[in-house]
């Protein structure tokens, strides 16, 4: 048997230089936890960050997505929450900050287009905090599953 040579670590500090907060408008109160602690690494960090928000085309009935009004209405109303979040951010010190509207399903439009777009080496988001029979949301699963860059879920 051989003798297990002592571990050689050495501990180097970790910046993060963009990073990506993913908002659901379907779960307020994950999203406002995961905010406040993306706003908070990048004040800290002073590195730009991106809020998106998805418009679930699939949330929408057969209906209303034929309806360009409909889906008009709601694309205006994620894009004036997504303003909101700007300005928050904004007052709390994050110095640069970009909003970031997408269509379609949110964790393969984050992975496929956003993140290969933005370029984050971080994102972060929140994970519905209802007791259910999953450990963390389908959203906050397929993005700590496939996006290319680290993943922070956030409850």
């Amino acid at each position: 048997m051989t003798e297990k040579q002592p571990l050689n670590i050495e501990v180097t500090s970790m910046h993060y230089q963009k990073l990506l907060i993913a908002i659901d408008d379907d779960d307020p109160t994950s999203s406002k936890r995961a905010f406040n602690y993306a706003c908070t690494v990048a004040k800290m960090y002073q590195i730009p960050m991106g809020i998106v928000s998805i418009l679930e085309t699939g949330d929408l009935n057969i209906y209303q997505s034929l309806s360009p009004n409909v889906v008009a209405k709601r694309r205006e109303e994620i894009a004036a929450d997504l303003d909101i979040f700007v300005q928050k951010a904004q007052e709390f010190g994050v110095q640069e900050v970009t909003p970031i509207l997408g269509e379609g399903n949110p964790s393969h439009v984050i992975v496929e287009e956003i993140i290969p777009e933005f370029k984050p080496d971080l994102v972060i988001c929140g994970s519905k905090t209802k007791p259910s029979k999953h450990l963390i949301g389908t959203h906050a699963s397929y993005l700590s599953k496939y996006a290319p860059s680290s993943v922070m879920v956030v409850r």
